[in-house]
Formats: structure tokens, C-alpha cells, sequence
């Protein structure tokens, strides 16, 4: 079990419905990451852009994006998560994909469709949460619409990181801001958000902010630039914080339909 976690969340711009472009894009920005990063994180539909054309950019598990995350994943020796359009069972899905660097993959199903954008409209929703245990971190992953329901996230599997990754725009970003120290506050957990920048393909404005809070909801890194950005996780700090204050143990007792 590793005490520390090294992550690197990548905050960019994103290639209007092109993945190929996008794939040539961030390859050129993960080779750069620093060497002892353990986990990266990749924006929400990052070969694409939040696009409701998803019979346009759709690939299958076995496609060419999974393919080239398990290359990268390899050869930089780290976890890479990121959420991409895929078609499975004749349904598309806003899949969060967590692939490691001896080749094995884990996903989750965005839960929350925008229905602003008629995303539940072209997407199907996914029906169960995941958790993701990685060198002994158990990691919750989440997509961007998800952060507005804190019932979903609610931390009953004792999670050590809670990770959003989003095409949040910049007209509802003070909300991004809050809620993701929120979570980080009521689930005693690490809380990460991934956030891309600048202008997509329906001329929606992103301004990033991607950021890491600490179990007790103190911002560890924010941006807002077109950058990577780094955080050190400590496993010491969450059971201090847990122990110490017990705030989990009067935690509500509930189930989800």
C-alpha cells in the first residue's frame, strides 16, 4: 500500500469532435508530466468536447483511444483517467475510463445526464457507482454534472479520492468551486476536479480551475491556465482527520434506487 499518491490533472483545450486531433494533442502534453506522477487525470470527453454528436466520435472498449491510453499508460508507468464517448449494446456513454500501466481498465457510467444540453436525451445513464482501488488508494471517480448531487457521492465505501472530471463553462463556474470543496468537506476525502479551458465547437467559454482540496476542504492548487497541475495525496492525513474528528461515523445510513 503506498502512503503517498502523486497525481496530475491536465487542464487543456479540447478539439472540436476530433479524436484524433485530441489524441495528437494531449500525447504531446503527457509526455511531459512528471515521471513520478502515480495517476493523471484527463478532462471529461477528452477526444471530443462535451458533444451530443456522439455517433460522430463513439468508439468501442476495444477502440482505438483505449488502445492509445494503454500505450501512454505504459510507457509513462502511470494510471490515466478520463472520460471519452463509447458505444457498447447499441447505447452510447459518457464512460469515465481509469487504465493502468499493465494494460487493465476500469469505468464508470456518467450517473447525472445533463438534461440542459438534452444529454439524457443521447447518452444512457449508468446505474452504478464504482470504486477504484489503485496502490491502495481507493479512488471515486465522477463526471462533471454528478458534482451537483452529493447523495451520489456521498462517501459510505470510506473512499480515500473523490475525482470530478468536467466540461464546466465559465457562466456556472463559481459553483464548480464550491461544490468541489464541498465534497471534499462532508466525505473527508481528497477531492479533485478536471476542468478544460477555452472554446467549444457550440461556443461555450471554459476558464479551467481545475483543483485539488484536502479532507478538510483546504484548496491545495487551483488554475486556471492552460497547464498541468500537481498534488501530493497523503494516506496519514486522511486517517488524522478521520480519527481525530469521526465526522464519518455519524454519517446518514441510506440506499440509492
Amino acid at each position: 500500500m503506498a502512503q503517498i499518491l502523486n497525481i496530475a490533472a491536465l487542464q487543456t483545450t479540447l478539439i472540436w469532435e476530433n479524436p484524433e486531433a485530441n489524441r495528437a494533442l494531449l500525447q504531446d502534453k503527457i509526455k511531459l508530466v512528471n515521471e513520478e506522477t502515480d495517476v493523471l487525470f484527463l478532462p471529461e470527453m477528452f477526444t471530443s468536447g462535451f458533444t451530443m454528436n456522439a455517433r460522430l466520435v463513439a468508439e468501442s472498449m476495444k477502440g482505438d483511444s483505449i488502445e492509445w491510453l494503454k500505450n501512454l499508460a505504459s510507457e509513462k508507468n502511470m494510471a490515466i483517467g478520463g472520460s471519452l464517448v463509447i458505444v457498447e449494446n447499441g447505447n452510447f456513454y459518457n464512460r469515465f475510463v481509469f487504465v493502468t500501466p499493465n494494460g487493465s481498465v476500469e469505468y464508470y457510467d456518467k450517473r447525472h445526464t445533463f438534461t440542459l444540453a438534452g444529454e439524457h436525451e443521447v447518452y444512457a445513464s449508468g446505474e452504478k457507482k464504482v470504486i477504484i482501488n489503485y496502490k491502495g488508494w481507493k479512488i471515486c471517480p465522477q463526471i462533471c454534472y454528478d458534482l451537483r448531487f452529493p447523495v451520489w457521492a456521498r462517501n459510505v465505501e470510506d473512499y480515500d479520492v473523490l475525482v470530478y472530471v468536467a466540461n464546466w463553462p465559465k457562466k456556472r463556474i463559481k459553483a464548480w468551486d464550491v461544490l468541489l470543496q464541498a465534497r471534499a468537506i462532508e466525505n473527508m476525502s481528497y477531492c479533485i476536479g478536471v476542468n478544460r479551458i477555452a472554446l467549444d465547437g457550440n461556443g461555450y467559454e471554459y476558464t479551467g480551475h481545475s483543483a485539488v482540496y484536502n479532507p478538510l476542504g483546504e484548496e491545495l492548487i487551483h488554475t486556471k491556465s492552460d497547464e498541468t497541475i500537481y498534488a501530493t495525496l497523503h494516506k496519514n492525513e486522511i486517517d488524522t482527520y478521520r480519527n481525530g474528528l469521526k465526522f464519518l461515523n455519524d454519517r446518514d445510513q441510506f440506499t440509492v434506487k
